[in-house]
């Protein structure tokens, strides 16, 4: 699906965001949230939970999350929602259909300039990349919003990744799957592609869109050869 297309550019690195777009872990960490908040006593149905927490941290609603439940917002009570949602990320985590190739095309294409931008806490994003064979792409190029003075959808997350790579950020490719990691990447000055699966997407390609993509697959297969156009049509 194409959007109105800016002029080629090249690009020296690719940023991935990591749940929706490598690992397939959206579902499962919104159920466990979503059963924690109603057993809290915030009565909400799992895609209301989606809408409001998708692309943020959890930490970063805590006023919300107070407000709904009467209580505040804990460590004790964070550190049960890992121990449950690591528990089932273990359990069920898969790649996200064709992300794996597309990471490993990536990767040879740029000369290993890759890196990982989440908004999830560091210890998840590596457990995860972890669990589906990832993490010898990315190694030490894996960053989280949680360790930085503001997350997604602030740019400083990606401000960090691309700086890792000795890349500017307008050289920098990020490829993300909500509209707030697409306001992020943004503001950093990178180009956002969107991903917008047929089965799993978070946001519409419209809401992407809108957000400032500058163009949408629907499959990560489609990665690489999106990037190799880029390029040689720079060389045309």
């Amino acid at each position: 699906m194409d959007t109105c297309l800016p002029p080629p550019r090249r690009f020296d690195a690719v940023l991935f965001d990591c749940d929706g777009v490598l690992v397939d872990s959206e579902a499962i960490t919104n159920g466990v949230l979503c059963q924690m908040l109603n057993e809290a006593g915030w009565a909400l149905s799992p895609q209301q939970c989606l809408e409001i927490f998708i692309g943020k941290a959890v930490r970063s609603q805590a006023a919300l999350i107070a407000r709904e439940t009467g209580r505040p917002l804990t460590d004790a009570w964070m550190a049960q929602f890992y121990a449950r949602r690591n528990a089932r990320l273990q359990a069920e985590l898969q790649a996200v259909e064709g992300a794996i190739a597309a990471v490993q095309a990536v990767h040879g294409l740029l000369g290993g300039r890759i890196a990982c931008a989440s908004g999830a806490d560091l210890a998840k994003v590596q457990m995860q990349l972890a669990k589906v064979g990832l993490s010898g792409y990315f190694g030490v190029h894996v960053f989280s919003g949680h360790d930085l003075a503001r997350s997604k959808p602030a740019p400083d997350v990606y401000l960090a990744a691309a700086a890792s790579l000795g890349v500017a950020p307008e050289r920098c490719l990020v490829v993300e799957d909500t509209t707030t990691g697409v306001r992020a990447g943004v503001d950093a000055g990178a180009t956002v592609l969107g991903l917008c699966r047929a089965h799993g997407a978070v946001n519409t390609a419209r809401q992407l869109q809108d957000a400032g993509v500058a163009d949408i697959i629907t499959h990560m297969a489609q990665l690489p050869a999106w990037l190799a156009r880029q390029r040689s049509a720079l060389t045309a």
